[in-house]
């Protein structure tokens, strides 16, 4: 069983239910019922299964501290974590649990768009709870293959017109012209769901304001080839100590080699365990979750840096 991250707790399958044609929701707790570590809407934990980890958003309502609940997705193409979810999990099993962490928090805005894309839809079922409870203005709209595919469609009915339902074999997809419309002040747009979704949305909101758009990746994204990299020297700042990283080699990798331990889950840039705040120099990015122009924190699992070292809080 892979480290998923210190402090890891190990909980109860005490629910499995079937939410679509291809999604099983999951419900964990403590095995004596203890208080679970808050969330809030948009969080994750790390799924600790057979010789690897996954990353799955937390659903369900945050102020009930004595369950976890999250969905997973039968993968066709599974490396076998979804697979063995769907198949070998069952009520009673102890799986261990990283986080929960949030990448994908709820900013202050007057009006919220939200764009689900299939599975994507879990990050934003307790943003929809969250925002209609806090009596905000949203809407979400909600494309998938088809009805039978797309799960949680009995919980979503409660907002009425509030929640689009767009199957691609009844509708076609999502119209993102007619969502998005023209760039708007104090809207914050939230999407979760494949590239090709993303990728759209992204190109959509090109002229929105900066930091309108906000989104969750399930899958590491495509890195440039193009994108020069550089060896460059990490710096712990509390012992002065220097671990040159090469070429080919991994930040993350470098520090694990020179004794020093590091929380990690994903190691691609997805999950955001690992992430290390930076005191001095200019990061590169390469994960999913930082914006471009951060400069105080880094994912060493995938990320480099522009400048010759940089200084980090270890």
């Amino acid at each position: 069983m892979p480290d998923i991250e210190n402090g890891v707790l190990e909980l109860e399958v005490v629910g499995l239910r079937r939410e679509s044609d291809c999604v099983l929701s999951i419900e964990l707790a403590d095995s004596e019922r203890r208080r679970l570590p808050p969330w809030n809407p948009g969080a994750h934990i790390d799924l600790g299964l057979p010789e690897q980890v996954r990353q799955y958003s937390l659903i369900g309502d945050p102020t009930h501290h004595d369950r976890y609940r999250l969905a997973v997705l039968r993968e066709p193409l599974s490396a076998g974590g979804s697979h063995y979810v769907h198949d070998e999990l069952r009520p009673g099993e102890l799986v261990e649990v990283g986080g929960p962490r949030n990448h994908f928090p709820l900013v202050h805005a007057d009006r919220y768009i939200l764009l689900a894309g299939g599975i994507g839809v879990t990050p934003l079922l307790s943003m929809a709870a969250a925002l209609e409870k806090e009596g905000k203005g949203w809407q979400l709209h909600y494309g998938g293959r088809s009805r039978r595919s797309m799960a949680f469609l009995s919980d979503l009915a409660r907002y009425g017109d509030k929640v689009q339902i767009r199957p691609f074999d009844e509708d076609g997809d999502l119209d993102l012209d007619t969502i998005l419309g023209e760039p708007a002040d104090d809207v914050a747009i939230y999407c979760c769901g494949p590239s090709g979704l993303l990728e759209a949305v992204e190109r959509k909101c090109a002229g929105w304001p900066r930091g309108a758009l906000h989104i969750e990746r399930f899958s590491a994204r495509v890195l440039d080839d193009d994108e020069e990299l550089r060896p460059f020297d990490l710096i712990l700042d509390r012992s002065s100590v220097r671990i040159p990283v090469p070429l080919n080699t991994s930040a993350l990798d470098a520090l694990e080699a020179a004794g020093v331990d590091v929380p990690n889950a994903c190691r691609s840039g997805v999950c955001g365990s690992c992430e290390i705040r930076v005191l001095a120099g200019e990061p590169q990015h390469r994960d999913s979750l930082t914006t471009p122009d951060s400069t105080d924190v880094f994912m060493p699992c995938v990320s480099r840096a522009h400048s010759n070292e940089l200084r980090v809080d270890l």
